[in-house]
C-alpha cells in the first residue's frame, strides 16, 4: 500500500485536542494498514519522528430507520506519538 493511501483524514475531536499537549495526534487510517505503514506514512507526510503508534478499531453501530436496521461503517484510527521537539503544524491552526 502506498504511504499516501494509509492516512485518510485527521481526527479533530475534543479528546484529540487534549492529547495534542502530550505530542499525540489522531488519524483515521485504512483498514488494512499496519503500525509500521502508519509510522512511515506520518513521517513521510509531515517530516517528523514517530516514537509510537497505537491502533483502535471501532465497529459500526446498528441504527434503526423505520423497520429497517442499517449499520454505520467501521472505523480504524491511529494515535501517533511524536518525539520531543516535533509537532504537526496542520493541527496547530485548529
Amino acid at each position: 500500500m502506498h504511504p499516501y493511501e494509509v492516512l485518510r483524514r485527521p481526527l479533530i475531536t475534543e479528546k484529540a485536542t487534549a492529547l495534542k499537549e502530550q505530542r499525540k495526534y489522531m488519524f483515521e487510517v485504512a483498514d488494512s494498514a499496519g503500525k509500521q505503514q502508519i509510522r512511515q506514512a506520518v513521517e513521510l507526510a509531515f517530516s517528523v519522528i514517530v516514537t509510537g503508534v497505537n491502533v483502535v478499531r471501532l465497529p459500526g453501530k446498528v441504527k434503526r430507520v423505520g423497520k429497517r436496521r442499517l449499520t454505520t461503517p467501521s472505523l480504524k484510527k491511529a494515535i501517533v506519538t511524536l518525539a520531543p521537539g516535533n509537532k504537526i503544524e496542520f493541527f496547530e491552526g485548529v
